[in-house]
Parts: structure tokens; C-alpha cells; sequence
């Protein structure tokens, strides 16, 4: 029986697993796909007439290096304080994995379908700052700037760096509110918690204000952007968590459904199940 446990629990993480590589295979694959050519008419150019900048306050690299380390950081730190290590990195890092993965797609999905300019798309298309005659063309627009640098220049909306930065940190603020216990009777009113769960936040907002400074992103693009990580973060994380003001926010999902008994303090959160012996069913209690 155990055997047949094991194989089950195996096989549901092998296809967890596998549905994350795809995931990451077509983010990947859009990444290369050109957007939608959308037309500017001669009114709109002021708006993408910003100065283009080579090098941005916070890199792509940077960026990913955040959103993937920041979720693994916060999960054994914060497993590792509350000692369930084993039973806590699994959920914890299907979520924040599902998470990056799904959030990739959408905002890809997005960017490709809009086709919205960056601020700088104009030196983009024209580097230099001249147009040759004719240009530009609402309707036949020529430009003489690199071909990547140009395709790349239409998908500003909405903002990658914004929906990565607060789908990973945002994770990170949900996962550090469940296990302080925010907000259900047990941690509510101590700010100290609040505060602690809330700072991710405050860097991913910075990440955010960054790309507006850079002319890389519209302040809505950098607001739809940060909707979209901060929600598919929540939808991601309530896949394998209950809710935060629920008593048992704590726990992974599949654990806290178990009748364990309930925790009255944060040191005894995971001893709690181990110490009080076998559970009996509610009817075996009624004959005792």
C-alpha cells in the first residue's frame, strides 16, 4: 500500500512537472514570435518619442535571476524556521513555479496580440533621429533601425519586467502571509507580521516604477502588468494553499483538509499533529 503511494505521488509530481516544461517551452517559442503591427497615426508619435537607453536599471538577467531565486529563498527559509521542511518545499515550489510558467504565456499572449509601441519605439525605428522622406508612414512605415530591436519596440504591453516582478515576489508576500498567519485570528493585528509579508511587494513595485524611468514601458502598461503577475500569483498559490485568513493557512492545502488538530501557537505549528497520537473519526468519538 505504501508502494502504490508512493507511485501515485510520483507520477502526480512527474506530470506537474511536465506540464511546466510545456509551459516554459511555448513562453519560449512566443518569445521569438512577432508581434501584431499595429498602425500609429501621425497624432500618436509623441507618445514614442522618448529617448531609447541601452542599458536599463534592472537587466532581463537581473530580473530572472529575482524571480526564480526569490521564491526558493523564501520557501527554505521559512520552511526551515517552522521545521516541516520535507512537507512544505513540494507545494510550495509547484506553486511558485506554476506561477512564473503561467505568467510568462499570458503576458507573451498579450504582448504578441496588442502589438503597443514602447515610448522609444521612434529611435528605435529611426535610430539617428532622421526620417528619409515620406517617413513616418501611417500606413507604409520603413524602418532603418535593427529588425530585432524594432519587433522587440512593439511589445510594451503589458510589461514583462512588471508581471514577472510581482508574480515571483507577490508569491513570495502570499507564502510569507500564510505562514505568519496575517490574517486569521491567530497573527492578525501584530504589524510586524503584516509589514514583514508586505515588503516583497515594495521591490516588485520599484521593478515596476524602474521601466517608466527607462522609457521602456507606459505607466499603463507597468499597471496592467503588475495586475496580471500579482493575480495569477494568488490564483497559483490558492492551488496548493488555503486561504489566508483560514486557521490553517499555514499548511499546504492537501494537509491542512487532514482533521489535524488545531494550532494555538507558531512553535508548535507542525508538532501539533505528530504529538497528539492517531486521529479517530467523529463517529468512533460518539460511542466513546
Amino acid at each position: 500500500m505504501f508502494c502504490s503511494f508512493g507511485k501515485q505521488r510520483l507520477t502526480y509530481i512527474l506530470a506537474e512537472v511536465l506540464v511546466r516544461f510545456a509551459l516554459i517551452a511555448i513562453f519560449f517559442a512566443t518569445e521569438r514570435a512577432q508581434p501584431f503591427t499595429r498602425v500609429i497615426q501621425p497624432e500618436e508619435w509623441w507618445l514614442y518619442k522618448n529617448p531609447h537607453v541601452d542599458k536599463t536599471t534592472v537587466s532581463t538577467s537581473r530580473l530572472f535571476t529575482v524571480a526564480i531565486c526569490s521564491p526558493i529563498v523564501t520557501i527554505l527559509l521559512f520552511s526551515g524556521i517552522f521545521r516541516d521542511t520535507r512537507n512544505d518545499c513540494i507545494p510550495g515550489l509547484l506553486s511558485s513555479t506554476l506561477a512564473l510558467a503561467l505568467n510568462g504565456v499570458v503576458t507573451n499572449a498579450i504582448k504578441l496580440s496588442v502589438g503597443r509601441p514602447r515610448p522609444d519605439f521612434f529611435f528605435r525605428c529611426f535610430p539617428d533621429g532622421k526620417t528619409p522622406e515620406g517617413q513616418p508612414s501611417t500606413f507604409d512605415l520603413e524602418c532603418t533601425g535593427v529588425a530585432d530591436t524594432i519587433i522587440e519596440g512593439r511589445k510594451s504591453f503589458p510589461s514583462g519586467h512588471s508581471s514577472f516582478a510581482f508574480v515571483s515576489l507577490g508569491f513570495c508576500a502570499l507564502y510569507m502571509a500564510g505562514k505568519l498567519q496575517c490574517f486569521n485570528s491567530f497573527g492578525s493585528g501584530h504589524t510586524w507580521r503584516l509589514l514583514t509579508s508586505l515588503s516583497p511587494l515594495l521591490l516588485a513595485m520599484l521593478v515596476g516604477i524602474s521601466r517608466t524611468c527607462d522609457y521602456m514601458h507606459h505607466w499603463q502598461d507597468v499597471v496592467i502588468g503588475s495586475l496580471i503577475g500579482l493575480g495569477i500569483a494568488y490564483l497559483c498559490y490558492r492551488q496548493y494553499y488555503p486561504p489566508l485568513c483560514d486557521e490553517n493557512c499555514s499548511r499546504p492545502l492537501q494537509r491542512a483538509q487532514q482533521e489535524l488538530p488545531k494550532v494555538k501557537s507558531v512553535h508548535d505549528l507542525y508538532d501539533a499533529a505528530s504529538s497528539s497520537g492517531p486521529l479517530l473519526p467523529t463517529n468512533a468519538v460518539k460511542h466513546m
